[in-house]
This record gives structure tokens, C-alpha cells and sequence, in this order.
């Protein structure tokens, strides 16, 4: 008896299921929504339609392929049924089952296919990019050593392949299940008696199932030879085809290919004949060629004939895979150059290499944010990311590294009465101002642990100072025309903003206790004019004041999705982005600058690189890469984000890579060329830290020459350990993060002048003295461009120390253990910051600052002390300017940037795009000819190398450079009081 409902009842479950059926969807499309209104904000709807519909093309694609397959199968089955089901009982469990499908048949046979097609339809949507990819691919004009095709096949079409083959085995596996089911439900196969019962229409059904799986294995088999290139049969070591793998595997897939197809060809021939013996036989021989051929004698000749010669027979695979990495990850145009690796220089030595003594980086910018916040910030709803960023500026007529910020709202700072709806998302909405201070210098020497000194001069450009940020002597420093940062990286998704409306009605927007009014002009944002916008977002949010607040008006907007790294990955999902964004000024407006990333996985012979690990270093406040395995990268795009009105630009920096032009295929119009970069936007490109990280990795093994050389391992490097982390100088610091690159402005060795670069000391493999140091160029002239410069090998007395000797040397001297004022106060945190390795005078420069920090909430680091070192001799002292004297002898310092006394800056910065001079002396307070003559001596032989240096004139810059040693040595003789020599260096803090 079965229960018949009414209409009505039936009206209302169909009621029922459609609220239900809403709600489920509902929050799914008012994201999408809301989604589509964001693109439309940043005019990138295109990306969002174009990935929209790709999804939804393969959903319904796969999911008709897999559901429909599983339809045709059931209804085969159905079809094919035995006209009489003998029953073995009362109880036969069977045939109930049987019956509650029969009587639902509509249910059973639509409804399962439907539901599979539907998973199956939603698994596919996630690979829409190897989709497009394979649509739009491109060649890449190299062909891989073995079978010469070209890379592109195996970046975009070998991808699709194997998914294509994927779901199509998933879709004859399920559908053979599917059958199996039916006839045993059906009773086309019995259980009962001896050996069981197979009917005609279940063998031939599921007989050519097998048989068009079989013929799958035999495309995979074929396919599989192109796979082998990606082989990682000898990882760690290399990855590619091994000599096993050339020599064994891939004549196996061969004839196991002839195998399948002779066996598929059996199980169709045996869906026709009455007993199951050829497929039978068929099946076992395709087993054991599988494991005989594929399997056993693949490691036979690996196991006794290539591991006993292994440095011989892999020598082709090794140097395949060389050149292969090379290729793949940008390290075949890298300069490597011989350097002595000196352990001792003259102070005429040191100071002639002003270009890199005198822009030294005593900064750390993953130690500051504190400082900046408390000094800088102001009020208490601004903040600075943990941490700050590097970059270089032309101010009146000199280049100078800084620090820098953005002052960006931090909404977690707002306290009291500002924490409400109104205040909280239509009043502090924006911060304000671009911050930037001088990288190699600080206000003041510190003297003891109360000393009010050693901050950075950082100054600030913003709405009532438009060019305060790195001003001098009051003059015009870095100009913001619009200081205002509404997207930042302090931002988080719920962070949204309503900003602009109608004067009066709106409440006005924070800018300074002074403008308190302001209302947004720019075409940032979503636009909240219509009754529809606002339901959508209240929803959106859950919360009702954005349907019903006066506040919000005509010409109203809401701003959400503020972080950059957020808004480039919405607007290029494809692209693999950097970590650390970093804000520049570019024609007065504040732009971040993302680097993203081309990768793939799938470059013939390249090595598999784990990014997660390879981009791990000791650096806080940058985001973590997933730990994906990739074998090519290129930064192949910069984006920028305006922090004003939130608009993306993404940049082609390499018009012809391959990766990026497939995907301007699939997003026409959406990458700008390079030709579209201004000068000024590329004067502030820095080579990307996640892909010199990646680079840094892969040369400490790849610089080699040989295969045989990379076999036995012995001309490896490593990256070093953090030296200032904890445990770096013990044995057992395994768990130790690497020590990051470091941007510093330098003379590049053999450029003879001053570049913006990026940095990293490279020591012996799995030991702690140096081997080797690397730099990658930022200047626009030579951007990308890695140099090495190479040590001779360690041996007795000409080793040079490495970062993590160096570090316990710093820690071991006494002079560093006896300032017990300062380092050892118990009210007192000692910060080692960043232990910078620089070329200087034929050997190697090392400089780290030391900061304090008292022990309360409040406080904030301050640079206190100054370690140096080169070769075996180390300097530490308050300036920098002392610590140099001390290693190499009194006037040395003179080349470096010295703290001003009274807390401004008494000098401009020294230009990196030649050697910088040292700094002028201050003026005599008291009436000496002698000093006012040495003075005046000094001005004069630095204006003199300041000319030679522009001519490039080398003849003159050495006479400049005479003169101004000898003048340099007047000053010191008529100073009214010695300054401490090198011979007793002075205890700091006592």
C-alpha cells in the first residue's frame, strides 16, 4: 500500500524545497553578487565573467559526461534485464530492494545519474586554468633534449591530457560500478550456486566497459612517455628522466601500450563469446605485464647496473636537468666573477668605496614598526604593517635609500566611542600620509640606556605636509599630491568602508583634528545610490545601519576588498604574487607595488622547487607562500594599487614570455604592455624577495659546472641561517629560518657605482664560512641582473667567515659583554637587527645595528649600537662612523653618514648613482683658522670628486680623493680634543 499525498500537501513540500533550495543558494549568490560589483568597481569584469563561465561550462560538461555515462549504463541495465528473476525465498532481501527500484524507477534512474553528474560537475570547476590554458597556449621556442617537442605541449596541452584522461576513468569506472549494481539488482548476475550466474547482456555490457577502460590505459601508457621528463626517480638528487627511465621505462610504456590494445581487443571479442576465458586470460596477462615490464625490470637495471656507475650513466640526465633548471628558473644569464675575499684593507681602501661605506643601512625595517607607530603615528587609530619596506628616492638631486610606510587606519586601534558603526566605517575610514626616513642614518647616538637618541628621521608627507616625507634643512622632500590611503594592507575583509555622499548629510571623514570633514572625491568604490545595493550589502555585512542610516546618500560608496595582495589576486587569479607589497610615490600618488609570478610544474627535466620552503625565511610580516611544487617561474607581471581610489593596473615586464601571453589570450586587454611602465613607476621596481629567495635556493647547487660536480655534491652551497635568530649559533639549529636578502644601496663589485640591489651571503654546504655572495640588480638600467661573486676555496688562513661566525665572534667580544649598561640592564631588551654582508675593498664588510627596547608596554626600539666586522677585526661602538675607525684606523668613519648632534640632519644624503662622499664636518664653535681651514679643505675635495665622479673622469677622482684624505687629516689634527683611536676603543654606556 503506498501513500498518495494531495495536491496541496504536494504544493507545499515543493514550497518547502524551494525556500530551503534558496537559502542554501541564496548566500552563495549574493556573493557573487557582490563579487560581480566588485570587479565592475576595479573594470575587470571580464576576468569574472570569462572564469564564471568557464566553470559553468565544465560543470555542466563533466557533469553530463560522468552522469550521463552513469544514465546510459542504468538504463542498459534496466533494459537488458532477465524477463524472469527466480526468487530464493520469502525474505530475499534482493528482491525487495528490487521492488522499491522498480517502484521508483523515475527517482532511482534520473536521481543518481543527476547527483553524480552534479559532485562530479563541481570537482571539474576548481580546474578552469589548465582549461584555458590548454586553449590558449603558445609556444615557447625551446624543445625539450629527448623527444624535441616543443615546452609548450608539456606546459599546456600534456596538463589537459592527463585530466581529460582523469575524468575520463572516472567516468567508465563509474559507470561499470553502475552496471554491476544494476545486474546483480536485476538479476543478471547471480550469486547463487556453483561458479555463479553471468547473463548475455551483463557480460557483453560490462565486457566492453573493461575493454574501453583497457583502451584508456593504452592512451595513458602513450602519454605517459612525455610524463617521464617529469620523472622523480632520482629526488632528491634531480629531477627527470633518469637512464632508467630512458633506458627501461620508456621502451616499457611502448609495449605496454601494444599489451593493452591486444587485451582490449579481447574483452570486446569476449563480450560476443559465451565463456569469459580470453578476457580472463587478457586481464592476468596485462597484470603481470604491468608488473614485469613496468615494474620489475625498471628496477633491476636500476638496482645492478646504474647505482653501482651512477655517477657515469646519469651524467646526460644530470646535465639535462641542469640546463633545464636554468632555463626554467632564470639563471642562465647570471655573472659570476672571481673576488679575493680579503681579510685586511687600508682606510684609503675603505673610503674610496664611498658608493657603498657611505649608504650603509643601519635600519632594520622588520624591527621598526613600533617605532615608527609611536613617533609618527599620532593618533591612535594609525598603524604601520610589522613590517616596513625599502625603496629609493631622488630628492633634491640625490638618490637615497629609505624606510618606508604608509600611515594606514587600523581599525583595531579605535577605542571608546570610536569603536561604533558610524565612526568606525564612515569616519575613520582612510589614513593619512606617506612616511619615509633616511636608511644609514638615525637623530642621535646613543650613550646609555636612558639616552633619549638612535630614532630614525622619519617625516611624513600628508594632507597638511604634502612633501614632508624625507625633507632636509626644510627642504621640499618627497611630494604626495594625494596622501589619503584607503586600501592598504592593515585592512582586513571586514574592514569596509562608506565613503562620499552629500555634504551635511554625510558625517565627513578624519583627516586631522584640524579636517574633520572631508568628503571622498575619487571613483573608488561601490556606489550605494540604489535601495537594492544597500539590502545587498546589508545582508552581505548582517548589518542593518547600511539599509537604514541617513548618513548614507546620493553619491555614497562602499569600498571593501581593500587589501592589495587581495585586490591583484581577484583581478589576475592565475598569477602566483609576492609577499610583501611595498607603497612608492609615483607622479603624488601612493601606489603599492605587488610582484606576480607565471609558474608551472610541468618544465621538462626542470627541478621540482617546494615554494613554501624555498620562501621561508626569518622575515615577520609578509605573507606565506603555500607550500605548492613548482619547476619554472618568471615575474613576468608588477601590479600596482592605487591607495586612494583602489584602481589595479597590471604591467607586462616581459612582453614575450610564454606563460603571460597565453593568459593575455585568455584576458585580452587586461595586462599592459611594458612600453605603458613610466620612468618614474620603474624607478621603484624592486627585484621581488619570494623569487630572489627561489633563485638563491636553486644556485647555491646549480652554479656548478659539470654533471659529475653536481653528482658528488662538493662545490654545493648553502643559504645561511639567521645568525640573529635564537639557537642559529649552536649545532643543532636545524629549525632555524634562513637569513633573508637584504636590500641595501651599493657599489655593485666591478659597476663603480652605487645600485639599488638585492643581497644574500651564500657559505659552504652545510658549513658556516663564506663561499660566495649574491646580488641582483633593482637599477632600471640592469634590472634582473644576477651577479655572484666567488671565493676561493676555503683553506687555513684565507677563509672568511660567514654570518653565523661572524655573529658569535660580535657576541664573544669583550667589549660587547663589558656594556653591561646597556646590553645587560635588566630594564633593557637587546635587538640584534640585520647582519648586512657587503663587498667592500676586496674583502667582506659585515655591519648589523643592535636596538634596545625598555621593558614596558610602551616602548619602543631605538638603535643603540653599531657591530662591525672585516676579516678578523671588529668594531662596536654608538655610530657607525666609530665602529669603521675602529677596524680600520681613525679617519675611516669620515666616509660614512654621521648621526647629526642636534637631531636634525645637517647633510644631505650621499648620491648612490656615484661613489658618495664622506660627510662635512660640522662647523667650529670657536675661533681656529686650522679647523675653519680643514673645513673649507674638506668642501672643497668633495666637491672635486662630485665632479670627477659625474665626468666618470678616474684620474681626477683620485686626486679628489688624495686631497680629501689629506684635508681629512688637518681636521683631526686641529680638532681642540682627540677623538678616541682604535688603539683603545671606548667602552659605550659607561
Amino acid at each position: 500500500m503506498s501513500l498518495k499525498l494531495s495536491r496541496r500537501s504536494r504544493i507545499l513540500l515543493i514550497i518547502a524545497a524551494v525556500i530551503v533550495l534558496g537559502l542554501l543558494l541564496g548566500v552563495r549568490l549574493l556573493d557573487t553578487y557582490v563579487d560581480w560589483l566588485w570587479f565592475g568597481e576595479v573594470q575587470a569584469r571580464s576576468v569574472f565573467t570569462t572564469e564564471l563561465l568557464t566553470r559553468i561550462v565544465l560543470f555542466l560538461v563533466v557533469g553530463l559526461l560522468v552522469g550521463g555515462a552513469l544514465a546510459v549504463s542504468l538504463i542498459i541495465a534496466y533494459r537488458t534485464r532477465p524477463v524472469f528473476v527466480p526468487v530464493s525465498g520469502r525474505d530475499d532481501p534482493l528482491s525487495r530492494y528490487r521492488s522499491v527500484v522498480v517502484a521508483r524507477i523515475r527517482l532511482f534512474g534520473i536521481g543518481i545519474p543527476v547527483l553524480t553528474g552534479i559532485i562530479a560537475g563541481v570537482s571539474a570547476m576548481g580546474d578552469w586554468q589548465t582549461v584555458q590554458l590548454f586553449l590558449n597556449g603558445t609556444s615557447f621556442g625551446q624543445t625539450d633534449p629527448q623527444f624535441g617537442i616543443d615546452i609548450g605541449f608539456y606546459a599546456f596541452t600534456l596538463p589537459f591530457v592527463n585530466w581529460l584522461l582523469g575524468w575520463l576513468f572516472i567516468t567508465v569506472v563509474v559507470s561499470f560500478f553502475g552496471a554491476l549494481i544494476a545486474h546483480y539488482l536485476f538479476g543478471g548476475i547471480r550469486l547463487a550456486g556453483r561458479g555463479g550466474q553471468l547473463a548475455g547482456p551483463a557480460r557483453a555490457q560490462l565486457a566492453i566497459t573493461v575493454g574501453i577502460f583497457v583502451l584508456l590505459k593504452a592512451a595513458e601508457y602513450f602519454f605517459d612517455r612525455y610524463n617521464l621528463l617529469l620523472s622523480n626517480r632520482d629526488m632528491p638528487l634531480f629531477n627527470g628522466a633518469t637512464y632508467t627511465d630512458l633506458n627501461a621505462v620508456l621502451p616499457a610504456k611502448l609495449i605496454l601500450l601494444c599489451i593493452s590494445v591486444i587485451c582490449a581487443v579481447a574483452f570486446f571479442a569476449g563480450a560476443f563469446l559465451r565463456n569469459l576465458q580470453l578476457p580472463a586470460i587478457s586481464l592476468v596477462l596485462l597484470i603481470l605485464s604491468g608488473v614485469l615490464i613496468g615494474v620489475a625490470w625498471p628496477a633491476i637495471l636500476d638496482q645492478f647496473s646504474v647505482k653501482p656507475n651512477a655517477n657515469d650513466k646519469e651524467a646526460t640526465s644530470i646535465q639535462r636537468n641542469m640546463d633545464a633548471t636554468r632555463s626554467a628558473f632564470g639563471l642562465t644569464q647570471v655573472k659570476y666573477e672571481q673576488y679575493p675575499g680579503k681579510t685586511e684593507a687600508t682606510p684609503e681602501a675603505v673610503k674610496a668605496d664611498t658608493g657603498t661605506v657611505s649608504n650603509i643601512r643601519l635600519l632594520d625595517p622588520n624591527i621598526l614598526s613600533d617605532t615608527f607607530t609611536q613617533r609618527v603615528g599620532r593618533e591612535n587609530f594609525y598603524g604601520f604593517p610589522a613590517k616596513l619596506d625599502i625603496d629609493r628616492y631622488n630628492v633634491g638631486g640625490t638618490v637615497q635609500d629609505y624606510i618606508v610606510a604608509a600611515k594606514e587606519i587600523k581599525t583595531d586601534g579605535l577605542t571608546g566611542n570610536q569603536t561604533n558603526w558610524i565612526n568606525k566605517h564612515l569616519v575613520y575610514t582612510h589614513g593619512n600620509g606617506f612616511v619615509a626616513a633616511p636608511a644609514n642614518t638615525i637623530d642621535r647616538a646613543v650613550k646609555d640606556s636612558n639616552s633619549d637618541g638612535g630614532y630614525p628621521l622619519a617625516t611624513t608627507s600628508d594632507t597638511t605636509n604634502p612633501s614632508g616625507a624625507g625633507s632636509v634643512n626644510s627642504q621640499p622632500g618627497i611630494q604626495v599630491k594625494q596622501p589619503r590611503i584607503y586600501y592598504g594592507e592593515l585592512t582586513n575583509e571586514n574592514d569596509y568602508a562608506i565613503v562620499g555622499g552629500t555634504p551635511g548629510q554625510a558625517p565627513g571623514e578624519y583627516d586631522t583634528d584640524s579636517q574633520r570633514g572631508y568628503i571622498y572625491q575619487g571613483k573608488g568604490g561601490v556606489s550605494l545610490d540604489n535601495w537594492f545595493n544597500r539590502l545587498a550589502f546589508a545582508a552581505e555585512y548582517g548589518e542593518r545601519n547600511i539599509l537604514f542610516s541617513d548618513a548614507i546618500g546620493d553619491g555614497s560608496k562602499i569600498m571593501y576588498n581593500r587589501e592589495p595582495r587581495d585586490r591583484v589576486s581577484k583581478v589576475a587569479p592565475w598569477l602566483t604574487l609576492d609577499g610583501d607589497p611595498y607603497p612608492a610615490v609615483v607622479n603624488g600618488r601612493i601606489q603599492w607595488i605587488v610582484d606576480g609570478y607565471t609558474t608551472l610544474n610541468n618544465y621538462p627535466y626542470a627541478q621540482q622547487t617546494q615554494l613554501g620552503e624555498a620562501t621561508n625565511d626569518s622575515l615577520n610580516g609578509v605573507a606565506k607562500q603555500a607550500n605548492n611544487s613548482i619547476n619554472y617561474i618568471r615575474n613576468s607581471v608588477k601590479a600596482t594599487v592605487d591607495a586612494y581610489d583602489g584602481s589595479v593596473s597590471l604591467y607586462s615586464v616581459d612582453d614575450n614570455e610564454p606563460v603571460l601571453k597565453a593568459w593575455e589570450k585568455v584576458f585580452p586587454g587586461l595586462v599592459k604592455p611594458s612600453s605603458e611602465i613610466s620612468p618614474e613607476l620603474r624607478s621603484h621596481f624592486r627585484y621581488p624577495e619570494d623569487l630572489f629567495k627561489i633563485q638563491r635556493e636553486l644556485l647555491a647547487r646549480y652554479h656548478v659546472d659539470s654533471p659529475q660536480e653536481f653528482y658528488a655534491q662538493q662545490a654545493f652551497w648553502s643559504v645561511p641561517q639567521d645568525p640573529t635568530e635564537d639557537g642559529s649559533s649552536t649545532t643543532t639549529a636545524a629549525n632555524v629560518a634562513n637569513q633573508p636578502g637584504y636590500y641595501v644601496l651599493a657599489n655593485a663589485a666591478g659597476e663603480g657605482r652605487a645600485t639599488f640591489q638585492l643581497t644574500s651571503a651564500l657559505t659552504g654546504l652545510q658549513r658556516q664560512y663564506l663561499s660566495a655572495w649574491m646580488s641582483v640588480s633593482s637599477d632600471p638600467q640592469d634590472y634582473g641582473t644576477i651577479r655572484v661573486l666567488r671565493l676561493p676555496p676555503a683553506s687555513g688562513a684565507n677563509q672568511v667567515d660567514g654570518p653565523v661566525q661572524v655573529q658569535n665572534r660580535f657576541q664573544s667580544d669583550p667589549r660587547v659583554a663589558q656594556d653591561r649598561t646597556l646590553l645587560n640592564n635588566p630594564n633593557v631588551i637587546p635587538i640584534y637587527g640585520n647582519l648586512i654582508t657587503l663587498p667592500v675593498a676586496d674583502g667582506f664588510l659585515y655591519v648589523e645595528p643592535v636596538y634596545i627596547r625598555q621593558r614596558n608596554q610602551l616602548s619602543y626600539p631605538q638603535l643603540a649600537r653599531v657591530l662591525v666586522s672585516y676579516g678578523s677585526k671588529i668594531g662596536f661602538a654608538s655610530t657607525l662612523n666609530e665602529a669603521l675607525d675602529q677596524v680600520f684606523g681613525t679617519g675611516t668613519g669620515v666616509a660614512a653618514t654621521t648621526p647629526p648632534a642636534d637631531g636634525t640632519p645637517s647633510t644631505q644624503p650621499a648620491k648612490p648613482s656615484t661613489p658618495s662622499a664622506p660627510a662635512t664636518p660640522p662647523p667650529n664653535q670657536g675661533s681656529n683658522p686650522a679647523l675653519d681651514k680643514a673645513v673649507a679643505d674638506i668642501q672643497s675635495a668633495l666637491a672635486k670628486l662630485k665632479a670627477a665622479q659625474q665626468s666618470g673622469n678616474f684620474t681626477d677622482q683620485g686626486a679628489a680623493l688624495t686631497a680629501l684624505d689629506a684635508a681629512t687629516k688637518e681636521y683631526e689634527a686641529a680638532k681642540p680634543s682627540p677623538a678616541p683611536t682604535s688603539a683603545a676603543p671606548p667602552q659605550p654606556g659607561g
